[in-house]
């Protein structure tokens, strides 16, 4: 159990050092270690040297490693699943608010550590999608209707196809209102490869470092369904969106000038390799 938590540490961060997760998981250094020796010589994790400590040395999960976990991940999220099926959707929300107070009692925290909430999506969601972004990207870009159209085709085609192992939409709320979205899907082109769209931060939730934590989500699940590859697609006036892609560790492989939406603008194709 102790080594898995370490797997999913080094998974779920940007290359950590050994004393990141030390400090995560609250364990004895010595102990924690012989665990990393232990991962290593199984080949699940491999190190590299700091290039701003030589001292220190960062870890990843190695192609092995990264298929095991995936399958851990696999085995788990079905077990999960098989406990809640037996029970109706009334008592799954007592047992995710009761979760929630357990957590709070814990940490000792008497709000959130977030001023708002993540969840999967649910009926009227798409809906909002596409009203939400025909409206404002109307208001601060002056795109016409046909992204609006865009958007819905896109909404429709990944509840048309939807893959819940390999896919993903996220809903962002605050104070029982919906402010955010985004979405991973696989890409039907290459193989291993997913696609991030329709980031969306409502103006009321800006500031609150949900852009950053959304497409921090689609990382970690791109991750632990086994792609190699996210790719997107965004076009140069989206500067907030392509500041948080920059952050996130996304670089921007290619670029074509256009006239959508009845504007002029430069499209961009940005990657995020895994």
């Amino acid at each position: 159990m102790t080594e898995v938590r370490i797997l999913y540490e080094v998974a779920n961060r940007e290359s950590p050092t050994a004393t990141e997760i030390g400090r995560e998981l609250r364990m004895d250094p010595g102990y924690l270690s012989r665990l990393l020796v232990k991962l290593d010589k199984a080949g699940m994790i491999e190190r590299m040297t700091s290039e701003e400590d030589g001292r220190a040395s960062h870890l990843r999960l190695t192609p092995a490693g990264r298929t095991e976990f995936t399958n851990l991940t696999f085995l788990a999220n079905a077990e999960v699943g098989t406990m809640l099926s037996r029970l109706n959707e009334q008592k799954q929300r007592l047992l995710v608010d009761s979760m929630r107070n357990i957590e709070a009692v814990l940490e000792s925290v008497p709000e959130q550590k977030e001023p708002y909430l993540l969840r999967n999506h649910q009926p009227g969601d798409m809906g909002w999608v596409v009203h939400r972004h025909g409206v404002l990207y109307a208001q601060e870009y002056g795109w016409d209707e046909r992204f609006e159209a865009l958007v819905a085709r896109i909404a429709a085609d990944f509840i048309d196809h939807f893959q819940p192992k390999k896919e993903r939409c996220w809903i962002a709320e605050r104070a029982g209102e919906t402010v955010g979205s985004v979405f991973l899907v696989q890409d039907p082109e290459q193989v291993g490869v997913a696609k991030l769209r329709l980031l969306l931060i409502e103006p009321s939730a800006r500031g609150l470092g949900l852009g950053q934590r959304l497409v921090d989500e689609c990382t970690k699940f791109a991750r632990q369904a086994g792609y190699t590859k996210i790719t997107l697609w965004t076009n140069n006036v989206l500067l907030a969106a392509r500041h948080i892609y920059a952050k996130a560790g996304y670089q921007k492989v290619g670029q074509e000038a256009h006239e959508s939406f009845g504007q002029s603008m430069i499209s961009e194709t940005w990657e995020l390799g895994l």
